[in-house]
């Protein structure tokens, strides 16, 4: 690609950015990143009645923590600034002004109890009010293109509230193209002519956008689907300024797991999973989100979850490194249609990821969370129980509940296991095994297996009437790791003792 690259990301600090948020700009990111271009966050804070004071510095953190921050935004690079909407406001009228001496646009004075009566009126006669060609200038809407110029002047003088509302062409099929999506033709009939300017000197959405996405020299415009329905008018108002548009590609929707609307915090409350990457605390009413940090998500996990919903690398390959994500994306594999969340599989994804770090790398990890149960121990015996339990575990707090009895004796037992492999003469057996433990000299994986197992066989009895309830002494359960490995790890005091502590438990019962 020989041209320039500037992508942007561009939310609106009204809250905690959602994971369909996160998705946007990840691909805006890896495209970017692709085509050695420039990833850009713009803070589009133009609706004040909305805005979130620390919404803003979550987006960023959440970007930081994804791995995916942003070459240029605020205090960061300036260089087409600011990067915050609210504070290009100056900027704005001399566009709206521009496109009102060229005729693409015209002054609206009407009130909203009148437009709020036409629509009644419309509703009345089985009809939808639009403001568009077939009523903007046949003297029942009050606007500049029926009133004149002296009126919209003394009106404008006045104090008036007005709008200034684009004028969208009559009788022509617009051709518009979607990277992702291909070839759309749309009736310019059938649009209206929406608000690009307020009386209180603030854009909409639709002036900013586009003037800011011009001045910022964005090349494409990577964004969610909820936009398609405003892509014929940017893309007019393209052809109005005279400036060459960006590429635009809209992304399809992050679905519910059962598959039917959009996916919201809803339904991460009902059925257990966040939706937000980080956690996040509402200023006004306390409310606490989850976040997929604190639940114990890897950033890459999470990212590579996040990427291949809505993307096909067209291989069956699942598992992607940033690096290789980079490589590997590309626009004409994003899908149409929407992609349908799974709580397991995202768990599944943070599982492949953890069972990839190394026994040190996790002990590192889960150290501080021993420190917070109050459990102080040697750190190669915790690297040593890491490794043992590792296999197990989906997240690293997953480590406390399977690794509990290395540091701990049991307290309780299972009682379905109990009921069924602790028998009437299970504490006779467990007696002579102690006295099978105590005379292992040498007390190694090797040497405690040959012995106990030589002595099971020369009683010969079934291996499970002995094992089992072992198993159920040393861990509480019938878990874990191979039973000899925990014997060497727990020692041969302990071991004897546990066993001890099941008899008088049990055998009791």
């Amino acid at each position: 690609m020989s041209e320039n690259v500037r992508v942007r990301f561009a939310p609106s600090p009204t809250g905690p950015l959602h994971m369909g948020g996160v998705r946007t700009a990840l691909y805006n990111y890896l495209f970017a990143k692709k085509h050695n271009g420039t990833f850009v966050l713009r803070i589009e804070d133009t609706d004040q009645t909305r805005y979130v004071a620390n919404a803003e510095q979550y987006i960023i953190d959440s970007l930081e923590w994804c791995n995916i921050p942003f070459d240029e935004g605020p205090g960061k690079n300036e260089k087409y600034g600011p990067y915050r909407q609210s504070e290009r406001k100056h900027l704005y009228k001399q566009y709206a002004d521009e496109l009102l001496e060229k005729g693409w646009a015209y002054y609206a004075f009407d009130t909203a109890e009148e437009l709020d009566a036409h629509r009644k009126d419309h509703e009345a006669n089985g009809k939808t009010f639009i403001y568009n060609w077939h009523n903007r200038e046949k003297g029942r809407l009050v606007n500049s293109l029926v009133l004149s110029k002296d009126e919209v002047q003394q009106r404008i003088a006045n104090g008036d509230k007005y709008v200034v509302r684009f004028k969208t062409p009559q009788d022509e099929t617009l051709i518009l193209e979607d990277e992702v999506r291909g070839t759309i033709k749309i009736d310019t009939n059938t649009l209206d002519d929406k608000v690009l300017f307020k009386s209180d000197g603030m854009p909409t959405y639709h002036l900013a956008n586009i003037v800011d996405d011009h001045l910022m020299k964005i090349s494409h415009v990577i964004r969610g689907e909820e936009w398609l329905p405003s892509l014929p008018l940017h893309t007019l108002l393209y052809k109005a300024f005279e400036w060459e548009a960006p590429k635009f590609a809209h992304l399809s929707l992050i679905l519910k797991p059962v598959g039917k609307g959009k996916l919201s915090k809803r339904d991460g409350d009902k059925l257990g999973f966040p939706v937000f990457p980080l956690e996040y605390t509402n200023e006004k009413s306390g409310d606490v989100s989850r976040g997929y940090k604190e639940d114990g998500y890897f950033a890459e996990a999470f990212i590579n979850l996040l990427a291949l919903l809505g993307w096909n690398p067209g291989t069956e390959q699942e598992l992607f490194s940033l690096e290789e994500l980079t490589q590997a994306f590309d626009l004409t594999r994003v899908s149409k249609s929407g992609a349908k969340f799974s709580p397991d599989k995202a768990k599944w994804f943070n599982q492949q990821y953890l069972q990839q770090k190394s026994a040190e790398e996790l002990t590192e990890l889960f150290l501080p969370i021993l420190t917070r149960q109050g459990i102080e121990t040697d750190k190669n015996y915790v690297q040593n129980v890491v490794a043992l339990v590792k296999e197990r575990a989906n997240f690293v707090n997953d480590l406390t509940e399977l690794s509990g009895f290395f540091f701990s004796n049991p307290t309780e037992y299972d009682p379905k296991a109990t009921k069924k492999q602790w028998k009437e003469n299970t504490g006779e057996l467990m007696t002579e095994l102690i006295a099978v433990v105590e005379g292992i000299e040498d007390f190694s994986i090797e040497n405690a297996q040959a012995e106990i197992k030589g002595w099971i066989t020369s009683k010969e009895i079934g291996f499970g009437k002995v094992m089992q309830p072992l198993r159920l002494s040393l861990v509480g359960k019938l878990a874990g790791p191979d039973l000899f490995e925990i014997m060497m790890m727990i020692g041969k005091e302990t071991t004897i003792q546990r066993i001890q502590n099941a008899i008088a438990s049990l055998s009791n019962a």
